[in-house]
């Protein structure tokens, strides 16, 4: 697929969507190089290089197939970068709603235009949240990566594919246990993936048809290992829904602690303060995230 261009929304912080990707520095799947974003991921079962160069009004993306079967649906690529952009999350609605908090004003005015990036996939989303839980962020990233080059799809630039549903599949308890993850998480991961070829946990179709929260939320809670955080994270990531409660999440509670010039904050707590702000409770994470490494990175600067 040769290059096109998507024009980008006015104020858009291509920034935010680059430092999300380049968080793993050995780059095995992904790379960000100035602004240029090279993802590696699967496409009708084969490998696939997108990349994306923003500029100041628009962002250039193409897509390299490896031994294509198919024929590359320009509009799905399209809609899937969008996707991806966070291009329909109505977020001029919460800065307006906010604007004048006696906490939060300074912060949403400071991060204006601040969107939500989404994963390329549901599956992505959903697999990630599974290796993230309850463990560090660099933790995560590691056992992510360890779990990207055990599924062994390389595209012929060199980059490793997040593997698909159908080659999480082929993989075993004991080979995912030795790229980090628990015994629990190997589980649900595989579990996941049978659900998801046995067509009955279609998050591709629950995407495209704008299935309910409440309806995709019901079915993730009933498989073994996936809990309320796993739930509101997947559906962020996902599918770039804003009103998730990520009170589970310790950056969000340290974030908390810090705007209320307290000492402690339970998670019960924070439930509780968040509940305030809905339908934007995964926005104002998102926020509060971004607020907390803003803060690290200039204090890290003054030292």
């Amino acid at each position: 697929m040769s290059t096109q261009p998507i024009a980008l929304p006015a104020g858009f912080r291509a920034q935010d969507f680059l430092t999300f990707h380049g968080r793993d520095k050995l780059a095995v799947s992904e790379k960000v190089t100035g602004n240029v974003l090279e993802k590696a991921i699967v496409l009708h079962d084969r490998p696939a290089l997108l990349t994306l160069t923003f500029s100041e009004q628009k962002v250039d993306y193409s897509l390299a197939v490896d031994a294509a079967v198919h024929e590359v649906d320009a509009d799905a690529v399209v809609q899937m970068v969008q996707h991806m952009l966070g291009f329909t999350q109505p977020i001029a609605e919460f800065e307006q709603a906010y604007a004048d908090h006696p906490l939060l004003g300074i912060m949403i005015a400071r991060q204006a235009g601040l969107r939500v990036p989404v994963s390329m996939s549901p599956f992505e989303a959903l697999t990630w949240a599974v290796i993230g839980q309850q463990v560090s962020l660099h933790a995560a990233i590691s056992m992510r990566r360890k779990f990207i080059q055990l599924a062994d799809m390389q595209h012929s630039s060199g980059f490793y594919c997040y593997p698909s549903p159908a080659q999480v599949a082929q993989l075993s308890v004991e080979g995912l246990r030795l790229a980090g993850l628990s015994q629990s998480k190997a589980n649900t991961l595989l579990k996941v993936s049978e659900l998801v070829l046995a067509g009955e946990l279609p998050m591709d179709d629950w995407l495209r048809d704008q299935v309910s929260s409440e309806v995709i939320a019901t079915a993730l809670a009933a498989i073994k290992g996936i809990g309320p955080w796993t739930i509101s994270y997947t559906l962020l990531r996902g599918y770039g829904w804003l009103d998730g409660s990520l009170h589970g999440d310790a950056a969000v509670r340290r974030a908390i602690r810090g705007l209320m010039a307290v000492e402690q904050i339970s998670e019960k707590e924070a439930e509780q303060w968040l509940k305030a702000f809905s339908p934007w409770r995964a926005l104002l994470a998102a926020h509060l995230w971004a607020w907390q490494s803003n803060s690290l990175s200039n204090a890290q600067a003054v030292d």
